[in-house]
């Protein structure tokens, strides 16, 4: 979920905070801004707007001292600061908390998981990268290791049109053939329903079921040769019909398509119409991290609309807490 909930009999739990990644403060709009302020006010939030100096900076070395290297980081990040200021004054006029950070990090996906840590951010609203990809259906790297290194929620932006009563989509696999942690789509139903019910809009959850002997337990598997796929599919329908009733959702908002997830869920989301469609995000190593990850990554590089990623509780981030800091090379010309 988006935020801890505070336990019985212990005080009332800090203000939340969203901390909103800028690539490019000096740009004069910033269309993702607006929705990140629609999000924080929906979460009852705070708003951080944060820019990560990753780019290193070239200083011939015969003439570099301490002085040289101090002058130019506070130069650098004074004038990003100027403009996170007045972007913060924009944010203040929606009358939301709002701060700004600057650091000089790298690379940029480290960076703002570091930010997000060290503040302790509820969620982390991010715009996706546009260009050039080395295939189709791969989003931008940045992107992705975001969404794969940060234990905190992330909330990527593929369109700058602001919400109005957004049609929210949770995609879950309740049978749990994709080996997700049993826990995992309890999370996700939960970031679903916060986000949709601070905006207004019209949750719908989605299993594309398509069996798969990953993640299926032992002793399914010691059956395997007597289950045919039609009977495996009956368990994932009958799965996703006992995880609807224990969240209450309608029928007519509980929908299972059959098929490749890596297809029937962009499909069925631009379908629907869907805003925003929330869905689990697991690291893993070895085989499983190429099945899973490429399935992920094909999902989310062949959605249209904003993608809300949730971790398993159990997630721990790898990405070290100190700042890497400031990058500082010689000119090409003075490379031998």
């Amino acid at each position: 979920m988006i935020s801890p909930t505070a336990k019985p009999g212990h005080a009332p739990m800090r203000r939340r905070r969203v901390l909103f990644a800028i690539r490019n403060p000096e740009a004069p709009k910033q269309p993702g801004l607006a929705k990140a302020i629609q999000v924080a006010r929906a979460l009852d939030a705070s708003l951080e707007l944060f820019h990560a100096i990753t780019d290193p900076v070239f200083i011939e070395l015969t003439r570099f001292a301490d002085a040289s290297a101090d002058a130019t980081r506070e130069r650098v990040e004074g004038e990003v600061r100027i403009h996170l200021l007045r972007h913060c004054a924009m944010v203040r006029k929606h009358g939301l908390e709002a701060s700004s950070a600057v650091e000089w990090d790298y690379p940029p996906h480290e960076a703002v998981v570091r930010r997000a840590q060290s503040i302790g951010a509820d969620l982390i609203v991010a715009e996706c990268h546009r260009g050039a990809r080395t295939r189709p259906w791969m989003i931008h790297l940045t992107d992705w290791e975001l969404l794969r290194t940060s234990p905190v929620p992330v909330l990527l932006l593929r369109g700058s049109r602001p919400y109005h009563r957004p049609l929210v989509l949770a995609a879950v696999d309740p049978a749990h053939s994709h080996a997700k942690p049993t826990k995992l789509d309890d999370r996700i139903f939960a970031a679903a329903s916060e986000i949709n019910k601070g905006l207004r809009g019209q949750l719908h959850i989605l299993h594309a079921n398509y069996p798969s002997i990953v993640g299926i337990s032992p002793p399914v598997l010691r059956t395997w040769s007597i289950l045919t796929f039609e009977q495996l599919k009956e368990q994932e329908k009958q799965a996703f019909e006992d995880f609807r009733a224990q969240i209450n959702v309608p029928r007519k908002r509980a929908h299972l398509v059959e098929g490749n997830p890596a297809t029937e869920i962009p499909r069925f989301a631009k379908q629907m119409g869907a805003d925003i469609v929330v869905m689990g995000a697991l690291s893993r190593s070895g085989l499983e991290r190429v099945f899973i990850g490429n399935t992920a990554e094909r999902i989310l590089g062949a959605l249209d609309c904003d993608v809300l990623a949730v971790k398993p509780e159990s997630f721990a981030s790898h990405v070290a807490r100190t700042p890497r800091g400031m990058r500082v090379q010689a000119p090409t010309s003075m490379v031998s």
